[in-house]
């Protein structure tokens, strides 16, 4: 079976890219398409203290974080639904479509690059926003990452 890996997040620019791969592969039967999202590491302030925790502050730590998780999973499935439902439009059938997170990930484009590699997918997709090349330089960006650090992986990347 072949595999196809879509990163998303959320953003017109991933949907973008969700609905070229439901354009360009639908009616391939022998395709699995995982739609992956990286959830972001917990901000700083939930998990740096400036000091050791009591266990009081430890437990109360660790409970907003969780809070902090299930809200983003959440959020996750709100863009799972929009992606599937995007995939099936285009003809793919559900059991065709896998979804996937992966957490507590301090970089997003070397998550998903592991992803890509480890699980042995033949194309990875990605969205791109249009930046100029000033603010790209800036603050770089998750797909030029994934373009500049991809070798050995096909990249389809949907502007």
């Amino acid at each position: 079976m072949k595999k196809i890996l879509i990163a998303i997040d959320g953003s017109e620019c991933a949907l973008k890219a969700v609905d070229y791969a439901g354009r360009q592969f639908s009616g391939v039967g022998d395709l699995l398409v995982t739609l992956l999202h990286v959830l972001p590491y917990p901000p700083a302030p939930l998990w740096d203290d400036g000091h050791i925790p009591t266990k009081k502050e430890k437990e109360e730590r660790d409970s907003a974080i969780e809070k902090w998780l299930s809200n983003q999973r959440l959020n996750a499935e709100g863009i799972f639904g929009k992606a599937v439902d995007i995939l099936t439009r285009n003809g793919f059938a559900t059991n065709q479509i896998e979804k996937k997170t992966v957490s507590d990930s301090t970089d997003v484009a070397g998550s998903i690059l592991e992803e890509t590699r480890d699980k042995g997918y033949q194309t990875l997709i990605v969205g791109r926003c249009g930046h100029s090349r000033a603010k790209q330089f800036v603050i770089g960006s998750v797909t030029m990452k994934i373009i500049s650090h991809g070798a050995g992986v096909a990249i389809c990347v949907v502007e």
